[in-house]
């Protein structure tokens, strides 16, 4: 059975946005926490280690997650308060489609949505997008809007600062170790097994190994899977034409064509991501280690959507790209709740791409599920079966 609540200890397999937040928020609380890696930490290969991840809170008409981003946005700014260098930057974020915006649109509801909550949203036209931002294309792009609340985050150093206020707490950060199986007494979860067959024993698991997680735990391959979406990283010669205040954070027809992207950084690197069905990748893949690469086809598809988007970005080169790996759930929500088949086993995983933007209130509905704590929100992200196909509003059906 799980010690008092005063001696309480939890292994958490993944030190991603997931596993930092949730390490740091239980050794708050007074959690005796190891957290395990398999990489350094930040792992390279993590979908949250990047130099960008957008901060939005756009989400279509879903009111729990454009509410959830309220709150996420207050504390990265206390964060940045917090913290001696800013790691949230607040460029803002423009949204825009080449027809008018229309009802059931993820336009539209996301402009509709927000607006009725109090949010000063800026309604952009071709000839104003062309005034305000040049670099776009304002013939294509009629309609959307710009959003000023939102921005980007330095991913990667968010995972290393949070990792480091854990550490500081006493959390028991372990890089380099690779969980073999989970170990398992009288029917419950009580440890893990690493190398060479040392075991590790606590009160509770939490796998939170982001795409690592099907592999991890097989028999929810049927609501989570991997799939590798594609970035490219362009370097410009004039870094200021593409950084605010004339260009932002943004998103061009993304429930129908999938592309967003970032400014430029101060060394000229400019960041395009791709929102889609992206590259599914089995867990055996993932298990050897293969080489992830971005398929050969997305460059030349890149560059046709540059050239009709912002056609001063076309012909810049190619610094460098990854394959980001997601964990997807089915319906695209996050999974974070004890599984009731094995007691002693908590997921936190399903970040579905849109994960890393709430990391100042994940660890939160972590502790709080974990501890059978109310939560508004906990319902949203609770164990369910897989149901009727869904994903998040903002990703598009088809790469093509």
């Amino acid at each position: 059975m799980p010690s008092s609540p005063l001696n309480r200890s939890v292994i958490i397999i993944g030190a991603g946005i997931f596993g930092v937040t949730a390490a740091l928020e239980l050794r708050r609380r007074g959690w005796r926490v190891t957290l395990l890696d398999p990489g350094p930490v930040p792992h390279p290969r993590a979908s949250s280690t990047d130099i960008s991840k957008v901060i939005r809170m756009d989400y279509g008409s879903d009111a729990v997650y454009t509410e959830l981003m309220e709150l996420a946005l207050d504390r990265w700014e206390e964060w940045n308060r917090r913290w001696d260098e800013p790691l949230y930057h607040a460029a803002g974020f423009v949204v825009m489609t080449s027809a008018a915006m229309e009802p059931g649109g993820f336009e539209y509801e996301s402009h509709q949505l927000l607006t009725a909550r109090g949010h000063p949203l800026e309604r952009l036209d071709g000839a104003t997008l062309g005034c305000r931002f040049p670099t776009w294309n304002n013939e294509r792009y009629v309609d959307g809007y710009f959003n000023p609340r939102a921005g980007w985050a330095a991913s990667g150093r968010v995972v290393g600062r949070v990792a480091g206020e854990a550490r500081a707490l006493g959390v028991d950060v372990r890089e380099g170790v690779w969980t073999d199986r989970l170990v398992v007494q009288d029917s419950r979860v009580c440890g893990v097994e690493i190398g060479r067959g040392e075991r590790l024993t606590a009160d509770f698991v939490i796998v939170s190994a982001g795409a690592w997680t099907p592999l991890l735990l097989p028999g929810l391959d049927d609501r989570l899977s991997i799939t590798g979406q594609p970035v490219l990283y362009l370097r410009v010669e004039d870094p200021a034409t593409w950084q605010p205040p004339h260009f932002s954070c943004w998103a061009a027809d993304i429930a129908r064509t999938g592309w967003y992207g970032f400014p430029a950084m101060d060394d000229g690197v400019l960041k395009i991501g791709h929102h889609g069905p992206g590259v599914q990748i089995t867990s055996e893949k993932l298990r050897e280690g293969s080489s992830l690469e971005i398929p050969a086809d997305h460059e030349p598809r890149c560059r046709a959507f540059l050239a009709e988007t912002f056609p001063g970005l076309a012909a810049v080169p190619v610094a460098g790209s990854r394959l980001c790996l997601y964990c997807d759930s089915w319906d695209g929500a996050f999974y974070i709740d004890h599984d009731p088949d094995r007691p002693g086993l908590f997921v936190a995983a399903g970040g579905s791409g849109h994960g890393f933007k709430f990391a100042p209130v994940l660890g939160e509905l972590i502790a709080d599920r974990l501890e059978e704590k109310p939560n508004r929100y906990s319902k949203r992200f609770a164990w369910r079966a897989r149901a009727e196909a869904a994903r998040e509003s903002a990703r598009a059906s088809d790469q093509r």
